[in-house]
């Protein structure tokens, strides 16, 4: 398959879908992948089973807080620039490169660089959503050390990481993220496409595009997109979507700590009549409660949809008063496994609850008003 210009609108839209509030807003990296892929032509969007085995992959993105990605601009070159310093650093060229998360901004990183190296990217991604920090990808999950790794920040400085883990490697380029500026631009994960093979979540990257598609040719009423979203996902890896809540954003305050964005959003019914939603932010939606109960929670997916147009939205851009539709999704089996759950429950972000799938809340379907 090959991705050109055209492509991008559905994509980013996808995946800002399945970003669940995360990933980093698209639009500037929509902008430098667009210019990219014109200049070029298009980029290989290859099937992981089709990558070689012995072929050299990393994974690309940026770091940081997604709030500051609305200020600090990036260079359409920072991408390219980021691999030929880790190409050197490593003293070998990568055949092929893949995302961190199918979030948002991200989710098209990979292909800017692709486009200016005429290389190819890989159909999935490390999270098949988004997720905030590095020990939570799917790569370290299946035992791929994050490091050799390098990082490049707005004014082109880079600086290089080898770590005994990935939890160390996370607090080292938190840090390291801040000191630059607030947002950087990452290669890491050096894999081999065996390694990538048995740690990818596949197909994300085209799923996004059908996602994107359906919020394009639906574009209204968020009723309008309940059903044939339901029957996309059914047919994916992931497990099902169920609507969670429909209602207006009454609060919402957010903070940068410790290179994230912390928030807290407060939905009450349009009628103003029963208890409001209430999600956790740390980048991404991690929970939604009803009162004390809950609705939905990481590793599953959290997504808040603008109740006019069906847009998705990014947690940077949530405002007071904006109309909205909560939906959940029921996560890839990947992040249900012991080992996945070890670093991406609930408990890991502080909350006192345990994961209980999406499917298994035994929560009646809210009217979509």
């Amino acid at each position: 398959m090959r991705l050109t210009a055209e492509s991008l609108p559905d994509l980013s839209s996808g995946a800002v879908f399945l970003a669940t509030g995360g990933g980093g807003d698209p639009h500037v990296s929509f902008l430098a992948a667009e210019k990219a892929l014109t200049e070029s032509g298009s980029v290989d969007l290859i099937a992981v089973d089709d990558l070689a085995d012995d072929a050299f992959v990393a994974a690309i993105g940026g770091v940081g807080a997604p709030t500051t990605s609305l200020e600090l601009l990036p260079s359409i070159d920072d991408p390219a620039k980021a691999l030929a310093v880790f190409e050197e650093h490593v003293g070998r060229k990568v055949d092929a490169l893949v995302s961190f998360e199918i979030g948002g901004g991200n989710s098209l990183i990979p292909l800017i660089a692709a486009a200016q190296r005429g290389i190819p990217v890989v159909d999935g991604d490390g999270m098949g959503r988004a997720l905030p920090e590095a020990q939570m990808m799917t790569y370290p999950i299946a035992g791929i050390p994050s490091t050799p790794a390098i990082a490049l920040d707005y004014l082109g400085n880079t600086a290089i990481f080898a770590t005994d883990s990935t939890a160390t490697y996370e607090r080292h380029i938190r840090a390291v993220a801040q000191a630059m500026g607030g947002m950087i631009t990452t290669v890491e994960h050096p894999m081999s496409g065996r390694q990538l093979k048995d740690a990818i979540v596949p197909g994300t990257v085209s799923f996004s595009i059908e996602i994107g598609r359906i919020l394009r040719e639906r574009r209204g009423n968020a009723r309008n997109l309940l059903g044939p979203l339901r029957e996309a996902f059914a047919k994916s890896l992931y497990n099902g979507l169920r609507h969670l809540f429909t209602g207006k954003i009454v609060d919402y305050a957010s903070a940068i700590i410790g290179g994230f964005d912390i928030g807290k959003a407060v939905i009450e019914p349009f009628d103003g009549a029963g208890p409001p939603l209430r999600i956790d932010v740390k980048n991404e939606y991690l929970l939604a409660r009803i009162g004390d109960e809950t609705v939905a929670s990481v590793p599953d997916l959290i997504t808040i949809l603008d109740f006019e147009t069906g847009t998705p939205i990014n947690a940077e851009r949530l405002r007071y008063g904006q109309r909205v539709t909560v939906v959940g999704v029921g996560c890839p089996d990947f992040y249900r496994s012991p080992e996945a759950l070890a670093v991406v429950s609930p408990r890991r972000f502080g909350f006192d609850c345990d994961y209980i799938p999406l499917e298994q809340l035994d929560q009646p379907q809210p009217p979509v008003e």
